[in-house]
Formats: C-alpha cells, sequence, structure tokens
C-alpha cells in the first residue's frame, strides 16, 4: 500500500486547493519513513561521472554560499569541513531505479509533469538567502530536522533580490516523513538544524519560449530545405524600397499553410516533445537484439520487463480506438485492437508475464513489444549466475 502522503486531502481537493496556489505541510506524510540510502551511498553517486552534482558550502557571509560542480572524489568529501555545507545530487531514480519508489504516491500529478527526484544531504548550519521557487515541488524530510519560512508573495522566477523585505508568513518544521509542498513564485529560506536527507520531487512546467521553439523545430522537419521565396509574377513598382502588398500577401499566404495547428499535428508535437528525454539518458539499442523467441522464452519463464530508467513514457487517445504512443521522443500509433497497450505500458515501471498476458496473445502487440525491447526502452535484466 502507498502512503497517502496528502493525508487527510484528497488528490481532488489538493489540486483544487492547493496546486499552484499556496504552500501546505502534511505531518507524517509517510509515516515510519525510513532513508532509502545512506549519505554515504548518496556521495558515492555524486563522484560517479555523468551524474549531475552539485556541493554548496557555506561562504565567508551569513548567508553566501560557494557551489562547486561534480562528479566528486573521496578526497572532496574527505576534506570537506564538519559543518556548514550540503550535497545535492540530481535524476537520483534514474540511476537506482529501486528509488523510483518515492515517485509512485505523487502520480495523481501526470507523468510528463513529474520530472524526477533530486535527493539533498545537508550538514548545519545551512541557511541561505531567501529564493524564489521556480516549479512545483514535494520536500520530503528524511532523517534530520529541516527548519522552512515561506513567504507566499508571488515573486517571478529569476527575480532578482528576492530577499528584499523578506517577511515569512508560515513557519515550520520538518521532522522525517512530513512533507512540505511549495508552488512556483513562493519566496522560501530553510535551514538545516540536524544532519538529515530531503527528497525532492521536482515537477517540470515547459516554458512557453521553450515549447514554440520546439514546435517551430518539428514544422521545420516538414520544410523543404531547397525551397525559396518565388515571384514570377513580379511587377514594377513606383518606390524599390517598399516591401510591397503582393509580397506580404505571399508570405503570409505561406506561413498559414506552414503552421499546421490541426489537432494531429499538435498531439505529435506535443508528445514528442514532452516524453523525449533528459540530455545523457538516452536510451541505447541492444547491441544482439532478441528475436522473438528468446523474449517468449524469458516471459514464460516467469522473467519481466522493466522500463529504461532514464525513458519516458506517455500517450494521447486518438479518435475511433486508436492511441498515440511516446516513448523518448518517438510516437507509435496504435490501432484500436493494441491500443489497450498505451495505459498498460505508462502505468507500469515492471511489466510481469500477468501483466502482458494480453499482449503476449496478439502479433501486432508482441511486435511492438519486441522492439520497445531491442530499442533499449523496456530492459530485460538476465538473472546472475547462482542467484
Amino acid at each position: 500500500m502507498l502512503p497517502r502522503v496528502l493525508g487527510d486531502l484528497s488528490p481532488a481537493q489538493f489540486l483544487a486547493e492547493y496546486w499552484q496556489k499556496q504552500p501546505l505541510v502534511v505531518r507524517g506524510a509517510w509515516p515510519g519513513f525510513r532513508d532509502p540510502l545512506t549519505p554515504e551511498e548518496l556521495a558515492g553517486l555524486a563522484c560517479e561521472e555523468g551524474v549531475e552534482s552539485r556541493l554548496i558550502l557555506a561562504g565567508e557571509g551569513e548567508e553566501s554560499e560557494v557551489v562547486r560542480q561534480g562528479p566528486f572524489t573521496d578526497d572532496d568529501f574527505l576534506n570537506l569541513p564538519e559543518m556548514g555545507w550540503t550535497l545535492r545530487v540530481e535524476d537520483v531514480e534514474k540511476y537506482a531505479p529501486d528509488l523510483a519508489a518515492l515517485l509512485e504516491p505523487f502520480r495523481f500529478i501526470p507523468d510528463w509533469r513529474i520530472d524526477g527526484l533530486t535527493i539533498r544531504y545537508a550538514m548545519p548550519p545551512g541557511t541561505v538567502r531567501p529564493r524564489v521557487n521556480e516549479d512545483d515541488v514535494f520536500l520530503l524530510q528524511g532523517q534530520g530536522r529541516q527548519y522552512w519560512e515561506i513567504a507566499t508573495r508571488t515573486v517571478a522566477p529569476g527575480a532578482d533580490q528576492p530577499d528584499a523585505g523578506f517577511a515569512p508568513e508560515h513557519e515550520w518544521m520538518l521532522e522525517p516523513g512530513d512533507l512540505l509542498y511549495l508552488p512556483p513564485g513562493v519566496v522560501y529560506r530553510g535551514s538545516t538544524l540536524e544532519p538529515g536527507l530531503i527528497y525532492a520531487v521536482n515537477c517540470r512546467a515547459p516554458r512557453h519560449r521553450e515549447l514554440l521553439g520546439s514546435f517551430l523545430e518539428f514544422l521545420l522537419e516538414d520544410v523543404d530545405p531547397e525551397a525559396h521565396y518565388t515571384d514570377p509574377d513580379l511587377a514594377v513598382q513606383e518606390h524599390p524600397g517598399e516591401i510591397g502588398p503582393a509580397a506580404l500577401d505571399q508570405i503570409r499566404t505561406w506561413l498559414r499553410r506552414s503552421i499546421a495547428l490541426d489537432d494531429e499535428t499538435l498531439a505529435v508535437w506535443f508528445g514528442r516533445t514532452l516524453s523525449a528525454p533528459k540530455p545523457g539518458f538516452q536510451a541505447e539499442p541492444e547491441p544482439e537484439p532478441y528475436d522473438e523467441d528468446e523474449l517468449w522464452d524469458h516471459l514464460r519463464g516467469g522473467g519481466t520487463l522493466e522500463r529504461n530508467p532514464g525513458s519516458r513514457f506517455c500517450y494521447i487517445a486518438g479518435v475511433d480506438g486508436e492511441m498515440l504512443l511516446f516513448v523518448d521522443g518517438q510516437e507509435f500509433a496504435l490501432g484500436p485492437e493494441v491500443a489497450f497497450m498505451a495505459p498498460l505500458l505508462c502505468q507500469h515501471r515492471v511489466l510481469t508475464p500477468a501483466l502482458l498476458r494480453e499482449v503476449l496473445k496478439q502479433p501486432d502487440a508482441r511486435l511492438l513489444l519486441l522492439d520497445l525491447v531491442n530499442e533499449g526502452y523496456l530492459v530485460i535484466y538476465e538473472a546472475e549466475e547462482g542467484s
């Protein structure tokens, strides 16, 4: 049973009353919570190449800091001061798939809005100057205690000097298992009271500039690189410096034809964009692809398929029972006979033979499953010898 991280609130109540509106503290959101990893294991992860990590050390001023980027070495940690530093590691669940279980209670938020799990280990004293919260975030307190001060006046993300006139309206001390939700735009200041771990479930919100840039890049895929402006009906004009109505009309007509806003175009673009993996987490195809017999033998023997930890799955319902499945920026058009696979693949991180029973009955569904495995979106973890 997953914990009810919202306490007495239903997901519908939370979304209506708190989501992107006001902060919330839930005491005992995760009863009996125990850290699934140690600070030493987190430090070990921060030493690995490609893992995004940061060490934040107290500066000379009371609320100043020095930030160092990973990867780190054992000596970096051995030479740290005894107090006043923080280690922050991003996307931990993509390197330690078992930790994806910490995201499950938050899946009343659509998967495409959940960006990943950040884990922070902090040594007191650790007070930093007030900051503007950029996106929605759920903060689950592990071992240790953290003191939070929150000002709910909305500030634009990236605003200069959010600490000017900082007057906290809420003050909360979080203990193990407590949850704090922060919406975008609030100003916060955190103080570490005891050494401890904090788990941040980050929710991404694509910026409008990013979306528009992505859409234009998508449209460019269908633009002939050799095509160019033509004017075979060019007429003499009185003023050579004038851009005439005929030129404007031609460009206007071409843009309206090129920038398609029909439902299918928008669905394919949006699904591709939201399912695109983060840099560094692209799935790698199997060097020795499985054939159908090998895959079915694996499943018939009780084996499972697991989602690649770095892959993103989502889908959009189409017309007449069809589905568009998106995996890591690729779309798969599923007809009515196999459309059931889209919600199945997106719902479960681990696919057991029981869950795949209907899939194995249909040739087209089996081929799709085989394709996802050989492209690296679904993974077979072979049992070690002697296990």
